[in-house]
């Protein structure tokens, strides 16, 4: 919601101006601590530490820390929830590619190209495939960091491109080809539609097509930055996070900085529309930066991270919402961040990063717990 040092990428985002490994990197800046990455090398012990949970934490139960080191986050299921692709970095140099794991943490591996910038994994619903974003195409090495001189941005980088691949990273396709960021993209659960973020057009606006990269068609048309979309488990609805700007020095200065491939993402609500784009509306009103929904099965309710309950805006945590903005929930109360939540298919399990019990100050890892309704 989810990156750029701790806030993307999309991601997905979504989602990932990416990514919401940007929102990963935003969380950095804000703890102001230098970005440190990582993709974890060990799985976690089945055994639960109670040191990981706090009191006020009642919907949270058994929970399980997945990854171990560097920057972590952006774990999703897999439809039948047996595993989870994410993605992660370790090192100051490294750049975040794509993995997947059990989600006991075991088996993992990569499953992206190694090169380039990669966000917003995603699975497929018959598993066959996964979907990504990546740079490789535009250069193998990492892109450099933005210019923070113009204060807290997010890069766009213009060498995004939507690819498919199968769950072992091989015969990759390419679905996207239009100049400039094409990112967080995640599909619907009939495997029939994919909702990314593109500047096609000259603004960060949300897009539907098909599968197979086919019937473009844009969904959004506010000023501002509309991204990090997910569709409802029925599929009639998208979850997303935007800022809508209608303050005309407001517009301009988004404007100077989408020209240069940035963005400030700096206050977020988030909004719910029809899966054809009709019927847009805010949910939260919460005058902060909240990011990543993701809808609980039942499509009543939204799980989301924002930093609202934090003056300086350096902690963000994981909250949830009725659907019509109302019974506003705090999920999570750890130090630092809380983000990228998603629930399993049966509404069980909760997936999320955190800073919780990092081996070192900006570290973001990948836990797992059991939902208590």
């Amino acid at each position: 919601m989810k990156k750029p040092v701790s806030f993307p990428v999309s991601l997905c985002i979504a989602a990932a101006a990416g990514t919401l490994v940007l929102v990963i990197v935003l969380i950095k800046c804000l703890l102001n601590v230098a970005r440190a990455g990582g993709a974890a090398v060990a799985p976690s012990s089945a055994a639960q530490t109670p040191a990981l949970t706090f009191p006020q934490e009642t919907h949270l139960r058994n929970l399980r820390q997945l990854t171990f080191a560097g920057e972590n986050a952006e774990a999703y299921f897999s439809a039948d929830d047996r595993w989870l692709i994410y993605q992660g970095h370790e090192g100051d140099e490294n750049c975040d590619q794509i993995y997947i794991m059990d989600t006991s943490g075991g088996n993992r591996r990569l499953v992206s190209t190694g090169r380039g910038r990669t966000t917003c994994g995603y699975f497929f619903p018959a598993g066959d495939r996964i979907l990504y974003s990546s740079t490789h195409l535009g250069s193998p090495a990492c892109p450099p960091r933005p210019d923070y001189s113009k204060g807290y941005v997010w890069p766009l980088e213009k060498s995004y491109e939507i690819f498919t691949a199968k769950p072992d990273g091989s015969d990759l396709v390419r679905l996207t080809s239009a100049p400039g960021y094409d990112a967080e993209a995640t599909i619907s659960r009939d495997g029939r539609k994919i909702v990314f973020t593109s500047v096609r057009d000259g603004d960060l606006e949300i897009y539907t097509m098909d599968s197979e990269g086919t019937n473009v068609r844009r969904l959004t048309r506010e000023a501002g930055y509309d991204g990090g979309a997910f569709f409802s488990y029925d599929g009639k609805q998208i979850v997303y996070r935007a800022d809508h700007l209608t303050d005309a020095k407001e517009v301009e200065d988004f404007r100077s900085l989408l020209s240069d491939g940035l963005v400030r993402p700096t206050r977020l609500e988030i909004y719910v529309m029809n899966a054809d784009g009709t019927g847009q509306r805010q949910v939260t009103q919460l005058g902060a930066a909240s990011f990543a929904p993701y809808f609980h099965p039942d499509g009543k309710r939204i799980i989301f991270s924002s930093n609202r309950g934090d003056p300086s805006g350096r902690e963000f945590d994981i909250y949830m919402v009725d659907v019509d903005g109302t019974g506003l929930e705090r999920i999570t109360y750890a130090d630092g961040f809380d983000g990228f939540p998603m629930f399993s298919s049966d509404g069980k399990r909760l997936v999320f990063g955190s800073n919780r019990n990092a081996a070192k100050p900006g570290d973001t890892n990948v836990f797992i717990a059991d939902w208590v309704p």
